[in-house]
């Protein structure tokens, strides 16, 4: 019999309508989470996941928001407490990329990227935090507060040219998650990064979707494999879950061994 880690909880995931927040919308369900899966612009996309988690005995709803809008923000937390009546996690998933040379790239591209990927997390992260001090430690339904998993990539510590946006944004988050959770651990608040490697979602799809695609990306991974959206699912699930609870201000890594530099390993 499956022990439910998360029931009588809820959480809501942004950018949960695809790709990696789908992944952790359905492990996070199927550990008995009420969820809201947040999106900003696929609303079939959203409703056929909640579809889904319904099916197989789990609790959601769809909230759409940009997560760079503060209003949006705010209306989503609004919406969510109006259904569930409080929050125990907040999944910062939503991300996106505008690739182009420094010397190419523009000023809305780069805007762009900080505005989703860093300063939607801030705000999404700033509203959990209010909701999680107020709420305080639930007994008998999490030993924590509540739990922050800020999503970034094994970029936060792997420079990348030609993506200067997006890896200013992933750094920018390492340094976010750690002085969040320096400031709410004493809340009982645990604040965490997953930094995923190349996971097979339709935001890098041009990495894998040919077999001479996919084998150049694997001499980067010293596992060989590209990681599954559920792989970070199942991370999450416990991540968030009393089995982690003295964990945080910490990064993990799930990326087949991309960060350990693999040119390296025949000596350079």
């Amino acid at each position: 019999m499956e022990i439910q880690k998360l029931k009588g909880q809820s959480a809501i995931i942004t950018g949960a309508d695809s790709g990696i927040g789908k992944g952790v919308a359905l492990a996070l369900a199927k550990a008995g989470a009420k969820v809201s899966v947040n999106f900003v612009h696929n609303h079939e996309h959203a409703d056929e996941l909640v579809t889904e988690i319904k099916k197989h005995g789990g609790e959601a709803i769809a909230i759409k928001a940009d997560v760079s809008r503060e209003h949006d923000v705010l209306a989503m937390f609004a919406q969510h407490l109006s259904v569930y009546g409080s929050l125990d996690i907040m999944v910062n998933n939503a991300g996106l990329q505008k690739d182009a040379k420094l010397v190419d790239m523009t000023l809305d591209q780069w805007q762009t990227v900080i505005d989703v990927n860093l300063t939607g997390q801030f705000l999404c992260s700033r509203e959990a935090a209010k909701i999680f001090i107020q709420q305080g430690v639930r007994q008998g339904v999490s030993a924590a507060a509540g739990k922050i998993i800020c999503m970034s990539s094994v970029h936060e510590i792997i420079p990348w040219a030609g993506h200067v946006n997006y890896a200013a944004s992933k750094g920018g988050i390492e340094m976010l998650m750690k002085s969040l959770a320096q400031e709410l651990a004493p809340f009982k608040i645990r604040v965490n990064g997953i930094g995923p490697g190349a996971i097979q979602t339709p935001i890098n799809k041009e990495a894998w979707e040919t077999s001479e695609a996919l084998n150049k990306l694997l001499t980067l991974i010293p596992y060989k494999r590209i990681g599954q959206p559920v792989d970070v699912g199942n991370l999450a699930a416990w991540l968030v879950s009393d089995e982690a609870d003295y964990i945080t201000g910490t990064t993990i890594f799930i990326d087949g061994g991309m960060t350990l530099y693999p040119g390296f390993s025949d000596n350079g």
